[in-house]
């Protein structure tokens, strides 16, 4: 690990791994908390190096300084996933694996809710991180495949970390989005059109509002991209459907099935499969954005969204006992989804189920108030109070 300051968060990252490694080295770039006390108390060797300024140097001053065969890289806001460690130890046996592909679980994210990290790998010397701001060791993996091709790259296809940076309250503030225009600003004044620069970037673009300079970084992005780059490819892609979601829906549609024919790991694309869903939706076509939600419901079961939108479809088309048991599904995955409490008490009401309507709406205006969206809270409670006495036992 790298760390600076992450005092709130090391404790519970480093306490994930027990067991599962033999050692742990963090490197620390400067904290002025008690990051180095916890790390040490959680039983980490802590080496010191000030900030070099971007992140492959300080990965790769780490990299120096761990002894073992294989090598797990974590951020303090990740943590490895308790049903991954045995699956993962019997993996490394294997002689002939270089790097295991991690499923990250990505707590809050708008869009995409997993994606994959090369973060485990065995030590090798040719393996070295690189790029500014999402150091990576993919390029140097890529150069060692080519004059050692025995060697196998294996992408596991179940979620082994969870990540929470993505969650709104540790964004805000934080500064990570001008962060990273810097850094791929930077990279694009050294490498024009580079396919990783530019679909980050244009994401960040088009986060902000800013749709024309996404679609020309995207699209620029897009034409200098190797057909084999499926991960770039795939968000230039995904990137381009959103920008062109509202005004032209038929290329949209088209974009988000050119990124779903991409080979990748159907978790890593469900931000394009929901997605579809929804302009299939908007375009009338409710028997294809209902397959849509079905094939995201099968890639991952464990996702609230992916029954939730589902609720939302079979509502649209009039499938009400289909609409309620998404909308459960979705809460019984999310507990505290107001939304989905919501849907599902009008889907309840529709279907004359009055008691399970009044509960649903109480509970959906009592988790509005929890969230401190009282605003929200207040327009249900009036809404739902003309429909059902929601005072009513």
């Amino acid at each position: 690990m790298i760390v600076r300051d992450e005092a709130a968060q090391l404790r519970e990252c480093l306490e994930s791994v027990a067991g599962f490694v033999d050692e742990m080295v963090v490197l620390d770039t400067g904290s002025q908390d008690d990051t180095v006390a916890i790390a040490e108390g959680c039983g980490a060797v802590v080496h010191h190096m000030a900030w070099p300024g971007d992140f492959a140097p300080a990965r790769n001053r780490a990299l120096e300084l761990v002894s073992g065969d294989w090598v797990l890289v974590l951020d303090a806001d990740e943590r490895l996933l308790p049903q991954a460690q045995a699956p993962l130890q019997a993996l490394i046996e294997q002689p002939e694996l270089l790097v295991i592909n991690l499923l990250r679980a990505e707590e809050g994210a708008v869009q995409s809710p997993y994606s994959s990290v090369s973060r485990l790998f065995r030590r090798h010397p040719a393996i070295r991180w690189s790029r500014p701001y999402h150091a990576m060791v993919d390029d140097s993996v890529m150069a060692l495949l080519e004059r050692e091709p025995q060697w196998r790259v294996l992408q596991w296809g179940e979620p082994a970390l969870s990540h929470g940076g993505y969650r709104p309250e540790l964004l805000a503030g934080s500064g990570k989005a001008e962060r990273l225009r810097r850094a791929m600003e930077a990279e694009l004044r050294a490498h024009p059109g580079d396919p990783y620069a530019s679909a980050k970037l244009g994401g960040l673009e088009l986060a902000e509002g800013h749709r024309d300079q996404a679609i020309a970084l995207l699209e620029t992005g897009l034409a200098a991209c190797p057909p084999q780059a499926h991960p770039e490819r795939y968000e230039l892609l995904l990137h381009l459907a959103m920008a062109h979601g509202e005004t032209d829906p038929e290329r949209s549609r088209s974009l988000y099935s050119q990124a779903l024919a991409l080979p990748l790991d159907r978790r890593l694309t469900l931000a394009a499969q929901l997605n579809l869903a929804a302009v299939q939706l908007r375009l009338g076509d409710l028997e294809a954005a209902a397959g849509s939600c079905r094939l995201a419901t099968e890639a991952a079961p464990e996702l609230a969204l992916s029954w939730y939108n589902t609720g939302l479809i079979h509502r649209q088309r009039g499938d009400l006992p289909e609409a309620i048991a998404a909308y459960r599904r979705a809460i019984a995955l999310a507990p505290q989804h107001a939304e989905a409490h919501q849907n599902l008490a009008v889907a309840l009401l529709l279907s004359g189920e009055i008691d399970g309507a009044r509960r649903g709406f109480r509970q959906a205006i009592a988790l509005l108030e929890a969230l401190d969206r009282p605003e929200a809270a207040a327009q249900l409670r009036q809404r739902a109070g003309a429909l059902v006495h929601l005072e009513s036992p």
